[in-house]
């Protein structure tokens, strides 16, 4: 039996019951999400960066098989405790309490400084005997209702919150879609001026074009985006592909220009891309 009822402790410590697992050693284990929450963390992430424990305070469910749960029978599938929770142990506890910043968790803090003075000082530490009420226990059986109840509510509590936080990355992620499919619209080459569609292949556009030489070139090069609608033209990207100075890229260009073979819709971009379309 312990020296001092592990309820009566974990409430002092933390302000509220908790679900326990009770190892077949003895020792009492706790899930790190209620504590967490308990002792004001943002999750049990946050929980274990603040405070490094040792691996022997933690351990999942599973690892504790053959103990009790709130007083029942493990695996506690009706405290909501699974195989996979993450416990920590009462060691592990009190230093997460030691570390807590919240004004409720100053008297236990106060005491095991007091408790720690005292085996130093004295090599160890008394209990005085407290008197029991018995018109105010509750049945062990009421209690662990109580905490079950309670730790399902947790739960629940914290698959809102994580239901809530997906709902809002979905909600921007939504926006910047929207924000991408804006800027694609602004960025989309203006139709041709008129609604048919042009049969030309890029080839006969080419040849009814009725040029030769460089402006053949560089006009085979324009051809294909300009029968789907428009062409990107950037003077370097038609010289990597046709290997033609730049100047010389740019001089076929005014020249189809003039014979308004294409006609430039827009202003250019300020990299120098321009649009060109047909007539």
């Amino acid at each position: 039996m312990d020296a001092i009822d592990i309820d009566d402790l974990v409430h002092a410590a933390t302000g509220a019951p908790l679900r326990r697992l009770t190892a077949p050693d003895g020792t009492h284990w706790f899930p790190v999400v209620d504590v967490a929450k308990r002792l004001g963390y943002a999750g049990t992430r946050e929980a274990l960066r603040t405070v490094t424990l040792p691996e022997e305070c933690l351990a999942a469910a599973r690892e504790l098989g053959g103990g009790e749960v709130g007083g029942t029978g493990y695996p506690g599938r009706s405290t909501g405790i699974r195989a996979s929770t993450r416990m920590v142990s009462l060691e592990g506890l009190v230093q997460l309490v030691g570390a807590c910043r919240r004004p409720e968790a100053g008297p236990f803090r106060a005491w095991t400084a007091g408790v720690v003075a005292a085996v130093q000082r004295y090599g160890g530490y008394g209990l005085e005997p407290s008197p029991v009420h018995a018109g105010f226990l509750l049945p062990p059986e009421l209690v662990d209702v109580l905490v079950r109840l309670e730790g399902r509510f947790d739960e629940q509590a914290v698959a809102y919150v994580e239901h809530t936080e997906y709902a809002e990355l979905l909600r921007e992620t939504r926006q910047s879609l929207s924000r991408v499919a804006d800027s694609l619209e602004r960025l989309a080459v203006p139709r041709q001026r008129t609604g048919a569609a042009v049969a030309l292949t890029p080839q006969e556009l080419v040849e009814s074009w009725a040029i030769t030489g460089d402006m053949r070139t560089v006009a085979s090069c324009l051809a294909p985006a300009l029968v789907r609608g428009g062409v990107r033209y950037r003077p370097q990207d038609v010289t990597r592909r046709t290997g033609l100075s730049g100047e010389r890229v740019r001089d076929c260009v005014r020249l189809l220009l003039e014979r308004g073979c294409m006609r430039e819709v827009g202003t250019p971009a300020p990299d120098g891309t321009r649009i060109y379309v047909l007539p």
